[in-house]
């Protein structure tokens, strides 16, 4: 078997298959490029090991789908991106077995392992707290400029707002309701929600919009809100930049993960946070309950006079 990051081409009788399927989640599920990319990086992954045990995507069976699991975590593949695959291969399959291609799902009844289940990571409220003051910092200096303005605009909107990187760099101007305090957000497969915003978020989004953006839109006809000092949108990758300028240890998704531990924390329902956060599935807003209850349980350890107490002493 070849690289398990280097995927070749299917056997030729899989090459039609993928391709439709591909179209499918491209046109009738509208989900993105890069997404639809990383679909196909992973079932060509699964084709490729087919091939070498003599068997094709159709022909799969339960035991394959499991090896292939297997190996990729063998091989240092990282837990998450394993348990994507397993996801990735029951979309394709469930797909398979409504259009009538196969007559059994072999990822059916196929566990994650719980190691599979890592629980997102979280700023506490004070580190928070404190990007938000070093970016504040620079804005309110007398001597500001627009992409201090712009900065600190950014790093309120991820904690705000809860958005995803990818959804931030595609904001548009239009999209804000500022004297309503929200912004339309489009998400996975270009899915719109309402996203509401604090009163720090919209103050420093009113003064980038006033006193920032004007500076930086200097091409015609670019929309977006967050714009780079030659006047085109900023990519995910600035993004993540800027966060680790701030935080060496924070990143965008983790702003995103902050915000949504801190809303369950403060006793928000997980329907509710699965709504702002844009998840189409209850199951991924669950993780938060694990994050709710491990600081529960630390408050408990910390201020319950019997809960650290050894008996006998």
């Amino acid at each position: 078997m070849r690289n398990s990051n280097q995927p070749g081409a299917p056997p030729s009788n899989g090459h039609g298959l993928l391709r439709a399927y591909l179209d499918y989640l491209r046109i009738e599920k509208g989900l993105r490029p890069l997404t639809c990319e990383a679909y196909q990086h992973d079932l060509l992954l699964f084709a490729e090991h087919l091939e070498a045990a003599n068997s094709v995507l159709t022909k799969a069976t339960q035991a394959q789908v499991a090896g292939f699991l297997e190996h990729l975590q063998a091989h240092g593949v990282q837990p998450r991106s394993v348990a994507r695959k397993l996801s990735c291969l029951r979309g394709f399959y469930k797909w398979l077995l409504l259009d009538k291609q196969i007559g059994h799902d072999p990822t059916v009844n196929l566990e994650s392992p719980a190691s599979w289940k890592i629980l997102p990571k979280a700023l506490a409220p004070s580190e928070v707290e404190h990007m938000m003051a070093a970016a504040a910092a620079s804005a309110t200096h007398p001597q500001a400029d627009a992409v201090a303005l712009r900065d600190r605009a950014i790093v309120e909107m991820l904690y705000a707002g809860g958005v995803r990187v990818s959804e931030l760099t595609g904001l548009a101007v239009a999209d804000l309701s500022l004297a309503e305090g929200q912004v339309l957000v489009r998400g996975k497969g270009d899915k719109e929600r309402i996203v509401p915003l604090g009163r720090p978020a919209v103050e420093a989004l009113e003064t980038y919009l006033e006193l920032g953006r004007p500076s930086l839109a200097i091409r015609p006809g670019v929309h977006q809100l967050f714009l780079s000092v030659r006047g085109a949108g900023l990519t995910r990758q600035w993004i993540w930049r800027l966060i680790k300028q701030l935080d060496a240890r924070a990143s965008p998704h983790m702003l995103r993960h902050s915000y949504a531990t801190h809303m369950v924390e403060n006793g928000a329902d997980l329907r509710t946070v699965q709504t702002l956060l844009g998840h189409a599935d209850i199951s991924t807003t669950q993780v938060y309950t694990h994050v709710a209850l491990g600081r529960l349980q630390a408050v408990h350890r910390a201020h319950h006079p019997r809960a650290t107490r050894v008996v006998g002493k």
